[in-house]
């Protein structure tokens, strides 16, 4: 590979100098040298910031999720030329497929978003608020994209999936990235960076790539930027107090290596379905990845009378497990990502040592396939035994972030609650149970200290991610330990790079600003129905107030015999003693019908059909003599893509409904959607 480039203001360089040598995993033999020297970081956030961002932030929601989709299937259809690369980090096709594919997942999964969001460069969030009882003051908040650049620091057990879960939240939200691999496997990073700049897809200065050390890169960051980091908490902490990143405010997500824990509950027996997912789960948790994940069970509670029963089942599972070059089939666990880190690992179990002991395992050797335990960063899988969890804080305090686990006994839930807290804060945490009492406990005793929990059982075991598999639509983080932060998260992800303002001022105002008709603002009608537009002539506002008509006893009747809804409040004038109702009212679905009877226009139209109701409130009982009109207004216009060339170009219309009776109040209040054809599938059909 020689030696690694960054990609930095739209070119790609060397820095000086020889750089950090990178080794492959399993053979030792030196892969790449990386070097950011001569790098000017201070650069590269101006490029972002001032090249990226604007681009980025032009962009709509809908433009930008077609760009992560075409992006993930650009890259997926390249995917074995990284699987390539990702074998020298010792990873076996397991552990690649969910680093690379896992990746491009996030990509498709954060695109997929767009349906959520309007087609705008920015959103609205949560309900409008009224100020004023004339309802001429509101206010609404709004999520605009900040100006900076999201900064990204990951660690090195996952060089894809750490940065393009990361960058896929950042971009759909309109702000471009710069990635700082961990050096040691950046040489994937690198690969798969080359290639995204080569598609052309992402406009120019939406990322950029730091292979080496970050330099003085923090230096640069100010209020607008976002930085996140992924990797042990000691240096999580160095970062979080960087004196910029204290003076500027800029916003630090953490995600640190955490003891994550797996609770064996009391009513799973040896030999029963839950026992043996329990055992595949943890075997998988400290094989996967050699261990390396951020995410792996490094403690595990079981009843204290089935100690000897777990650990043994475990180790013969273990056993199994064949060790060695990851290009060999056969072999399901690699190598640690380098000599440097099985000595880590090493140090850490000497640490744990002082109050456990080895049940597997060995510190020294390990029966390898197509591999030379000396010359590869080859370790054994370790499964440590501690029979005094309470009275041991090291136990609840070392992480030896490889194939190390420690397991434990516990008297009863509460006990078990308490040790999954004595880590101080975890990325997530799984309970093994059928009992859902037990599992209720669990989650609302430990959901404190835990960012996600997992209830695992031969219900839901088939369909299972497991435990040590975030989500792109989850909150991907946890307290304390954990670093406190949150990553992805779906929506609640995107609004992380976005600024929350509140947005003050009348109806009208409001209105204009959002694209989203607002109660009272001011509307417009003429002589054409609004059902006769298309999706383009129709414009916020547009307005029709309908004729009235009065409801009858018969029509209750009717409505009753048609839906079979003989509610007694609508049927029975003897059961009204004590109720809201003075007489039999109407059906609130009937005055839904009768208001489409009034604002529909009959004859075949742009509108294609009825999409769906929001929204739907029943203000004020109707009853037989009351007689309904209908103000009916577009509130919302949503674009929709044509899946296919020979789609309809359409979209979805919101209206907002107003029934009012003969008094001009309200009775009913709701969103329908429809769907309306484009004039441009007139002018070609």
């Amino acid at each position: 590979m020689g030696k690694l480039g960054s990609y930095v203001a739209g070119e790609w360089m060397t820095g000086s100098g020889e750089g950090q040598p990178l080794f492959n995993a399993c053979t030792g033999e030196i892969v790449a040298h990386a070097s950011s020297a001569g790098v000017d970081m201070g650069h590269a956030v101006r490029y972002a910031r001032e090249t990226g961002n604007p681009k980025l932030r032009r962009m709509t929601f809908h433009e930008r999720g077609r760009m992560l989709r075409a992006l993930a299937l650009y890259l997926t259809e390249r995917k074995d030329r990284f699987y390539a690369v990702s074998a020298l980090s010792g990873a076996t096709k397991a552990d690649s497929w969910i680093d690379i594919e896992g990746g491009f997942g996030n990509l498709f999964a954060n695109a997929s978003l767009r349906r959520k969001l309007p087609d705008e460069s920015f959103c609205t969030d949560g309900d409008p608020h009224q100020l004023g009882k004339m309802q001429t003051f509101m206010a609404q908040h709004i999520l605009v994209p900040k100006e900076g650049v999201a900064i990204h620091i990951n660690a090195f057990n996952f060089p894809v999936w750490g940065m393009l879960e990361k960058c896929a939240v950042n971009w759909m939200a309109g702000v471009p990235a710069i990635v700082k691999p961990a050096t040691i496997t950046s040489y994937l990073t690198e690969a798969v960076v080359r290639e995204i700049i080569a598609s052309g897809i992402l406009p120019e200065g939406a990322l950029q790539l730091i292979c080496g050390s970050a330099g003085d890169l923090l230096d640069h960051v100010g209020s607008q930027d976002v930085v996140t980091f992924t990797g042990s908490a000691t240096t999580g902490l160095m970062l979080r107090s960087h004196p910029v990143i204290q003076r500027e405010s800029v916003p630090f997500n953490m995600e640190a290596d955490s003891l994550n824990c797996l609770v064996l509950g009391e009513d799973v027996l040896p030999g029963s379905a839950e026992w043996d997912i329990f055992v595949k789960e943890i075997r998988k948790e400290m094989t996967v990845k050699a261990g390396q994940k951020c995410t792996a069970v490094r403690r595990i509670f079981v009843p204290e009378d089935r100690m000897e029963d777990a650990w043994k089942d475990i180790a013969g599972a273990l056993q199994k497990t064949i060790i060695g070059d990851p290009r060999n089939e056969k072999v399901r666990m690699g190598a640690l990502a380098g000599q440097s880190q099985r000595k880590e690992v090493r140090d850490q179990v000497h640490k744990l040592l002082s109050g456990s002991q080895i049940l597997y395992g060995s510190l020294d050797s390990a029966q390898l396939l197509d591999a030379d335990y000396e010359q590869g960063a080859f370790l054994s899988p370790i499964l440590l035994g501690n029979d005094k969890p309470f009275s041991t804080d090291a136990v609840h305090d070392i992480e030896a972030f490889g194939p190390v686990s420690t397991i434990m006994p516990y008297r009863g839930i509460d006990d078990a609650i308490a040790l999954s807290k004595k880590g101080k804060g975890s990325l997530c945490s799984s309970i093994v149970t059928a009992d859902h009492r037990l599992a209720r406990s669990y989650v609302l005793g430990a959901g404190t200290h835990h960012g996600r929990i997992l209830v695992l059982n031969k219900s839901c075991e088939k369909e299972s991610t497991g435990h040590g598999s975030p989500l792109p639509l989850l909150v991907h983080g946890g307290p304390g330990r954990a670093g406190g932060g949150e990553e992805m998260g779906g929506l609640r992800g995107i609004r992380h790079y976005m600024q929350r303002v509140a947005v003050q001022g009348s109806p009208g105002a409001i209105t204009a600003i959002t694209n989203i008709y607002q109660v009272n603002a001011p509307t417009q009608t003429d002589d054409k129905h609004p059902f006769r537009k298309y999706f383009e002539e129709l414009r916020i506002g547009d307005s029709l107030v309908t004729h009235k008509r009065t409801v009858t006893e018969t029509d209750i009747v009717n409505f009753a015999n048609v839906s079979w809804d003989h509610f007694y409040a609508h049927t029975d004038h003897t059961s009204l003693e004590g109720t809201l109702f003075e007489k039999p009212v109407a059906h609130g679905y009937f005055i839904l019908s009768a208001a489409a009877g009034l604002f529909v226009d009959a004859a075949k139209g742009p509108v294609m059909l009825n999409y769906g109701i929001e929204e739907c409130r029943f203000m004020k009982p109707v009853y037989a003599g009351s007689t309904i009109g209908v103000t009916l207004t577009c509130k919302e216009k949503i674009a929709q893509e044509q899946k296919e060339e020979e789609d309809i170009p359409k979209g979805i219309v919101k209206w907002l409904v107003e029934v009012t009776d003969e008094t001009s109040e309200l009775v009913a209040l709701v969103t329908i959607l429809t769907m309306v054809r484009k004039k441009e599938w007139a002018r070609n059909a």
